[in-house]
């Protein structure tokens, strides 16, 4: 081995490499989940100073058709439309702007849209319009002109609602998530579970933005065809700070930790109240999930929950919410994912919370140790100490895993208890595999026990809930004793007379 190591690589020059075309097809690879993809095209209306964004599907009878973004912001002239449609296209960002890295725009709309098309007007310039569409795209960047006319049409479509003067609108065509046949229901559940999903995470995300009087976001549906509007409704603020009540008499408090590369960051501490039911808790994510930092960038909320590495999410400490707003100049101590949805800190981060104080000298762990006990206490308040189970595992819905383990502490490294639909013979209702921690349900019944409703993983919550309750402990024993295989003979005989009693009910009813 020789000793002379060069410190930089030297070099001969340099040659120019664009981008190959497929770059595109990885541009539109990056993961980007439906709500967070829409939140992005939020962030540009937000940036262009907008005070309305609606959020329209569209559709033709069953056939959800389109999906537009449309805002009343500044508008863009030809240039900046041109700018704006560029891949990571250089553009001057406000001090607080959301946007970044000029990639979010095409990344978020090209993940779930074989084709996005942006018709944009300001007050001094006249509307214009450009499409990128997937297929040209990836053969050589070709972005197409929007014929005038269909632009200045698309914009005074939405005249007064919300463009007055000056706007944008966002089409998204070809999109991947939508029923591909939208009969039978198909489409209206489909439409009921994503806007559930979307209003929820545009409402926590964007909470600081709705809650100002100027600024609104309104998710509606129309029939193209009629003209009718199904649903039209504003998004509220979910605000993951916004208990009625402090879990705890000294919270919050503000903690400052030392970084010495960005210099004080600021911690904001809470405690929530314990059992608590509202959406600004509930609805945030898993009791694991939801206990940790929230990070925000310009008052963006960027990171909702988890510990970045400092410590283990546990359930002890499920009380527990640190707001941080990142520094103008996070350097290589904070990183922003390109899908603003989640932030990489450095060890200097975790390193200064183990000497994070507060005004008075309080430290960020004794912080912690607070939470901790006030869930304990609440806990002992109850009057009942509930014994450590196995949790549940895949095949129940994941509000009600959730819901368990909020109620009942697991016994830690246990691997879970999973539920599936497989052949049986039709004297068993289920059958329990220890090994592999499952129980089988006798796909025999499954369409009596659904009652017509289309099947999945986490279908029969009711059901399967029910038979968690009845066979945990079941797991968590070695064997059965006389008293247990006599229970377990009880339950098959009833399940298996209910579930028949449930085919005749469905031969009957045809």
């Amino acid at each position: 081995m020789t000793t002379d190591w060069q410190f930089d690589v030297p070099t001969a020059g340099s040659k120019h490499l664009p981008p190959d075309a497929r770059y595109m097809e990885a541009l539109s690879s990056q993961g980007y989940g439906f709500e967070v993809a829409i939140a992005d095209l939020v962030d540009n209306s937000i940036d262009a100073g907008a005070k309305d964004v609606v959020i329209h599907f569209l559709r033709d009878g069953d056939q959800l058709v389109s999906l537009l973004v449309v805002d009343d912001g500044k508008g863009m002239s030809d240039e900046e439309l041109d700018v704006a449609m560029t891949v990571g296209g250089r553009r001057d960002y406000g001090k607080r702007a959301l946007g970044m890295f000029g990639t979010g725009l095409k990344s978020a709309s090209l993940s779930h849209a074989s084709s996005v098309t942006v018709v944009s007007t300001t007050k001094r310039t006249r509307t214009a319009g450009r499409r990128w569409l997937m297929e040209r795209a990836v053969a050589g960047f070709q972005c197409d002109i929007v014929d005038p006319n269909y632009a200045q049409a698309l914009v005074d479509r939405y005249a007064d609602r919300p463009i007055m003067w000056q706007g944008t609108v966002v089409r998204w065509d070809g999109v991947k998530d939508f029923p591909k046949h939208g009969g039978g229901g198909q489409t209206d559940r489909y439409l009921h579970r994503t806007i559930n999903k979307l209003g929820l995470h545009l409402g926590l995300y964007l909470h600081r933005f709705l809650a100002r009087a100027d600024f609104n976001i309104t998710i509606a549906v129309e029939d193209v065809r009629t003209g009718t509007e199904y649903l039209n409704f504003g998004v509220e603020p979910l605000d993951p700070f916004g208990y009625p009540v402090s879990g705890h008499p000294d919270y919050p408090r503000r903690f400052t930790a030392a970084l010495p590369t960005v210099g004080d960051v600021v911690l904001d501490a809470h405690i929530w109240t314990p059992k608590s039911n509202v959406d600004e808790y509930k609805a945030v994510g898993s009791v694991l999930d939801r206990q940790g930092f929230y990070f925000y960038r310009h008052d963006r909320l960027v990171q909702a929950g988890g510990w970045n590495n400092f410590r283990q999410p546990e359930q002890h400490l499920s009380l527990a919410r640190v707001a941080v707003d990142l520094p103008e100049a996070p350097a290589d101590v904070f990183r922003l994912t390109v899908k603003k949805a989640g932030v990489e800190a450095s060890p200097e981060f975790t390193s200064a919370l183990e000497k994070a104080t507060n005004s008075k000298g309080r430290t960020f762990l004794q912080y912690l140790a607070d939470a901790d006990n006030v869930y304990r206490e609440a806990r002992k308040r109850s009057g009942t100490t509930r014994k450590p189970v196995i949790p549940p595992g895949k095949g129940i819905e994941p509000s009600v895993r959730e819901t368990i383990t909020d109620e009942l502490p697991a016994i830690p490294h246990e691997d879970p208890i999973s539920f599936r639909w497989q052949k049986l013979d039709n004297g068993l209702f289920f059958d329990i595999d220890r090994e592999n921690r499952t129980v089988a349900l006798n796909q025999h019944y499954r369409a009596a026990i659904l009652g017509g409703r289309r099947g999945g993983l986490n279908d029969a919550p009711l059901l399967k809930s029910l038979m968690y309750v009845l066979l945990h402990q079941v797991f968590e024993k070695e064997y059965s004793g006389s008293r247990e295989k006599d229970n377990l003979q009880l339950w098959q005989s009833i399940l298996v007379s209910a579930a028949r009693a449930e085919l005749d009910r469905v031969g009957d009813d045809d």
